[in-house]
């Protein structure tokens, strides 16, 4: 898997990915309002590059200097990558394609772990709701008859702590918002392990363990607090910073104070690709003749995520939708006590701690 010559992992592209993903995540925030989101780079990541395996030429390589593979060669690594991601525990990784044009065979025998069919909007919304655990209801995207080609991408976390919050502990405290207002809200309490706790970059990182079964590793969720005023695309990076930049807190004992949460986000990353550099993907001149005889181009890219945070556990889920429809121009518009009582994200990482598969940033009023 290239940068041009540079070789890296499939973890270090996700994580470039998110890293340049983030800051247009962050921007989206209306003026007045505080800026909530979730997200899943690790979603967005396997749908895109289970259809670069079909782009050819200039839509290859923007695709490529994106997600760091593209063509041929990126069927092993799609296939590896959502391998390597499903041996976290309670973690589940899916995909599909419903097609109503032929797809090559190679493309099919390319991705072995994808599943292909006639394209079925209802049966869709079915496999979704499967997928998810039914923390999603339904394809995030609308399948108009000018849509020729739809791939999905499911991801999906239910998880337990090790040592859950006692609920007991539970009450109400303050949060101050993004806009400077206060509010009382539900929150959690619990004693952290010193080495479960550390600071990064100026930012204050809890890692809370979860329960695993059948011997594979648990995910790892790290809530991150930053500096007052730092924003999401500022602080939320630092949950996957390298070991060797942390700081032990110096504190006999560490007690952690969350509000419960619950995030839903649903983004049209169309317009974010583009700024990002991916535009042949979405015109006239979009080459995917690796996945069909069809002239295909991607009309949208839209992605609905969600996490909560409550006592027994975390569970998250993203659906990435990838729909097709003939070729046509895209024109883009303009483009201690730990206590987590403002502005604070929240990531999900995989067992080994590297790939970010959910990424949340609770800004506003948090609801449980």
């Amino acid at each position: 898997m290239t940068y041009g010559t540079e070789q890296v992992l499939p973890a270090a592209a996700i994580r470039r990915l998110a890293d340049r993903w983030l800051p247009l995540m962050a921007g989206r925030a209306e003026a007045g309002t505080p800026g909530d989101f979730v997200c899943s780079p690790a979603g967005l990541w396997l749908a895109l590059a289970a259809v670069a395996v079909g782009a050819r030429g200039e839509t290859a390589g923007e695709l490529r200097e994106l997600l760091g593979v593209a063509g041929e060669d990126a069927a092993g690594v799609v296939t590896t990558a959502a391998g390597a991601l499903a041996e976290t525990d309670a973690v589940a990784v899916a995909t599909g394609v419903w097609s109503r044009v032929p797809v090559y065979r190679a493309y099919r025998e390319a991705l072995p772990d994808v599943g292909f069919g006639p394209m079925d909007p209802e049966g869709i919304d079915a496999w979704v709701r499967e997928a998810t655990g039914g923390l999603i209801e339904r394809l995030p995207v609308v399948i108009t008859p000018e849509v020729l080609l739809v791939l999905v991408n499911a991801l999906a976390l239910k998880a337990r702590w090790e040592v859950p919050f006692e609920g007991a502990g539970t009450r109400d405290q303050d949060f101050t918002d993004a806009l400077g207002v206060r509010h009382r809200v539900p929150t959690m309490h619990r004693p952290v392990p010193l080495n479960c706790a550390w600071t990064v970059g100026g930012a204050s990182v809890v890692e809370l363990k979860c329960r695993t079964e059948g011997g594979r590793a648990p995910a790892r969720v790290r809530f991150v607090l930053g500096e007052p005023g730092a924003g999401a695309a500022e602080v939320l990076p630092l949950a996957w910073a390298p070991e060797g930049r942390w700081t032990g807190i110096d504190a006999e004992q560490i007690n952690m104070a969350v509000p419960r949460m619950s995030l839903r986000t649903r983004v049209d990353a169309s317009e974010q690709l583009a700024a990002l550099g991916v535009r042949w993907a979405f015109g006239e001149g979009a080459d995917f003749s690796g996945m069909s005889p069809e002239r295909l181009a991607i009309s949208q890219v839209v992605q609905e995520a969600v996490v909560k945070v409550a006592e027994e556990g975390v569970e998250a889920a993203a659906v990435t939708a990838v729909p097709m429809a003939p070729g046509s121009a895209y024109v883009p518009r303009r483009i201690e006590w730990l206590a987590f009582n403002r502005p604070f994200g929240v990531v999900v990482l995989d067992g080994a701690g590297e790939v970010p598969l959910f990424v949340a940033w609770q800004a506003g009023v948090p609801v449980g």
